[in-house]
């Protein structure tokens, strides 16, 4: 009886030669991006005309010990006991079809050798693009209206803009509602106590911490200054595929859809 290809692929005696290119060039693309799925990988494979099933990827990656184990999450930084204004939640059961409809935005820590190093991101919601951030050694809303000003500038959005957030201090501020509703936003908040209001936002703060943060043990806020910026801009936004997105970076879906000036594409339906 013949057997099929996929009962001799990893013998003792070694891989077949064909298949000595491929197994590289899935090391090379689990070295950059150490948390991708075996799925990703596939999808990126694709990208490169290399014409490889999932199945094949997800043996090779459990052959070679390449494939992701689950880590714990992370600690909150939301201090919602305040006494500034509390706004509604704007896009529970809202379609998102376009970009510049809804930002959102999210604060986290890095632990370095001593203390803490807080980052604040402003993300739109359409194409997951990070299009402001700000890194400091203080938690304070100093910290988001420096992220919230650089998404500004970045993305100079029209009036009605749904800015969405958690109920933390940093973001119910008068500060920094006074510079939101300056710039004809929508203010947005979740639910107390409610992550999953703001679980997009908490996503990327996950793929921040265990594609990046973790893998590279930061000792010091230069540490974190010279290397998250680029994580941010050059990896996450111009080359991380994302599943959501139908695995393409956030930088690339974002220039199709304006290329095609297409709203569909990006409907995404929030509970």
């Amino acid at each position: 009886m013949k057997l099929p290809r996929s009962s001799y692929y990893y013998k003792k005696q070694g891989l077949l030669p064909e298949d000595q290119t491929l197994v590289s060039r899935i090391e090379e693309i689990t070295e950059e991006f150490p948390k991708a799925g075996y799925r990703k990988v596939t999808r990126q494979l694709h990208r490169e005309a290399v014409p490889v099933n999932h199945k094949k990827v997800h043996r090779i990656m459990r052959e070679k010990g390449l494939l992701v184990t689950k880590t714990k999450q992370f600690v909150k930084t939301t201090d919602s006991n305040h006494s500034y204004p509390i706004y509604p939640n704007l896009i529970k059961a809202l379609q998102v079809t376009n970009l510049n409809q809804v930002w959102v935005a999210d604060i986290t820590y890095i632990r370095i050798a001593v203390g803490f190093v807080y980052l604040a991101v402003i993300l739109d919601l359409c194409s997951r693009k990070a299009i402001g951030y700000a890194i400091s050694r203080t938690i304070d809303t100093s910290l988001s209206l420096s992220a919230l000003r650089m998404a500004i500038q970045n993305r100079n959005p029209p009036a009605g803009v749904i800015h969405h957030s958690d109920r933390g201090v940093q973001y119910a501020a008068h500060e920094y509602i006074d510079e939101l509703k300056g710039h004809g936003f929508q203010i947005s908040m979740s639910r107390k106590g409610n992550p999953y209001d703001n679980a997009f936002a908490e996503s990327f703060m996950k793929t921040i911490k265990t594609e990046e943060v973790y893998l590279w043990e930061y000792r010091t806020l230069d540490d974190v200054l010279q290397r998250l910026p680029y994580f941010i801009e050059q990896v996450y936004n111009q080359k991380r595929l994302h599943a959501s997105l139908d695995y393409v970076p956030p930088a690339e879906y974002e220039a199709k859809l304006i290329n095609l000036n297409q709203k569909a594409p990006c409907l995404i339906a929030l509970n």
